[in-house]
């Protein structure tokens, strides 16, 4: 990779892997709806402006529809299931889970016929799901409902992230990183915001809450996905996604060492077990065939 490359991979695993503590702030001043529809308006409106004022020329022909479809899956489906399972489950298991969307994005794939799920991915497919269930069946403690809950809702944010990835892929294949990030993120917003009303912030925010929520929305959404939409035209959707594995570990790092979020042995084994599976499912393993 080049140089370039190589800082907006780095940028993405470590300003993704501390989002989630970030997010844990957020959701705590703002609940776990009104997070994600502040932090998505933000992120449009900031994209939008920063493309104005880098008289960076903007092209919507794409219509409405695809950007929605996106909006609801990627970004208000995948956010809002995270913001609800990462203060129940903890960063750590929050991020590992987020490690498996190659598992989700390979079947679903598999399905539309963008990519062939051959012997060795489907090895990686068979080990990331037991990986997951060492994750779900083995905590460092006795599972209650709201564990459960938040594992099965940190596994719908998985489907929701690669349901999205797989439409972009076949739908908006012409537009551009800009418009895909700036219109998804505002068609989320627009779609959770009606649910603050079931789920309203919980008191009154303080000034340094706006800032947590400014850091997610502008930092770590709008930024971060102009830049990932930019490495995957650089070096592809493939080695791009492979970032996710570090920001597992540095989110993992994040929770245990300052959050001292308790990890059993087993569930540390099925992390590892999970991250396998995704490098066979990305076909990163080396010496061996995967066409």
């Amino acid at each position: 990779m080049k140089p370039r490359d190589i800082a907006d991979y780095v940028f993405l695993a470590v300003t993704w892997g501390f989002s989630f503590l970030v997010l844990l702030k957020a959701v705590a001043a703002f609940g776990w709806i009104g997070v994600v529809t502040f932090r998505c308006l933000i992120a449009g409106a900031s994209l939008w402006l920063a493309a104005r004022l880098l008289r960076h020329k903007l092209d919507f022909s794409m219509g409405w529809r695809p950007l929605a479809v996106v909006g609801a899956t990627t970004v208000a489906g995948q956010l809002i299931t995270l913001s609800y399972s990462t203060p129940r489950i903890g960063t750590a298991m929050a991020a590992i889970f987020v490690a498996a969307i190659p598992l989700f994005s390979m079947v679903i794939g598999q399905l539309w016929g963008i990519e062939r799920i051959t012997a060795p991915r489907l090895a990686g497919l068979a080990l990331g799901c037991l990986g997951l269930g060492m994750l779900v069946g083995f905590p460092s403690a006795e599972p209650t409902p709201e564990f459960l809950l938040g594992c099965a809702s940190s596994l719908a944010s998985s489907f929701c992230a690669a349901f999205g990835s797989n439409y972009a892929a076949r739908r908006l294949k012409a537009a551009g990183s800009w418009e895909i990030t700036i219109g998804a993120f505002l068609a989320g917003g627009l779609m959770s915001l009606p649910l603050i009303v079931a789920v309203p912030v919980p008191g009154t925010p303080q000034p340094m809450d706006f800032l947590y929520l400014v850091i997610l929305g502008a930092g770590m959404s709008a930024l971060t996905y102009a830049r990932y939409f930019r490495l995957v035209a650089a070096i592809g959707p493939t080695r791009t996604i492979s970032v996710e594995f570090a920001v597992t570990a540095i989110a993992v790092l994040v929770g245990t060492l300052l959050l001292h979020e308790p990890l059993s042995a087993m569930q540390m084994a099925g992390a590892g077990t999970v991250v396998l599976g995704c490098v066979l499912v990305l076909g990163l393993a080396p010496g061996v065939r995967f066409g």
